[in-house]
């Protein structure tokens, strides 16, 4: 079998050879415990990414989103993230039964720089946490309760290069990828039909 990645970085030595360390202000800025500003931070914020992996380390990074302040902060260590209705594979929260590490990253329309926190998260059913993050009436069936061990700022490059909130850099919408079609293609399904189905979900299984 062709193998197309030859020139390989293998230590982290020649990872630091060849790009250098981190500046003081980057290995000082990170902290254990939710401040005042990233508990704003996380209240404005309507869109997160959460990363996790199984104890075989497959790996899975999969949004969540609601309005802002739809995750629920108990205190200076500890937050939930409400399990609203999707797909049923529950990626993330298998793995998070067989592996607790998370990562999550938390995004605020308009603003560059991220709110990025790694932890230890369990799956919690506690019907009086899941009732504080109801939403259209609808109370979460679960919830993933995360504990916080690190969190920080990311800087905006990433969001710099990609232009990702300059509405002049985004491509004709008439010429963007067809999600139903896409998804008729991978199951061999008829492209109306997918398109049903999605349709039915997002007006119908929101909450």
């Amino acid at each position: 079998m062709n193998q197309p990645f030859q020139d390989r970085i293998v230590c982290e030595e020649e990872l630091r050879e060849l790009l250098g360390f981190p500046s003081p202000l980057v290995m000082k800025k990170t902290i254990d415990y939710l401040d005042s500003h990233c508990v704003d931070f996380i209240h404005r914020s309507p869109m997160i990414f959460i990363s996790t992996s199984d104890n075989l380390g497959n790996c899975d990074v999969s949004p969540r989103g609601d309005e802002a302040g739809f995750i629920h902060i108990i205190d200076n260590k500890h937050l939930v993230i409400p399990e609203r209705p999707g797909n049923r594979r529950l990626d993330s929260i298998l793995n998070i039964l067989s592996n607790p590490h998370i990562g999550i990253i938390f995004v605020i329309p308009q603003l560059e720089e991220t709110l990025r926190i790694n932890g230890t998260a369990c799956v919690i059913k506690d019907p009086h946490l899941l009732e504080s993050m109801k939403a259209n009436g609808k109370v979460p069936s679960l919830g993933i309760g995360v504990s916080v061990e690190e969190c920080y700022m990311h800087c905006a490059k990433a969001f710099k290069r990609s232009k990702l909130w300059d509405p002049e850099s985004w491509q004709d919408k008439i010429g963007l990828p067809n999600p139903a079609r896409i998804i008729a293609a991978h199951t061999g399904t008829k492209e109306d039909e997918v398109s049903k189905s999605l349709r039915e979900s997002y007006e119908k299984r929101l909450y």
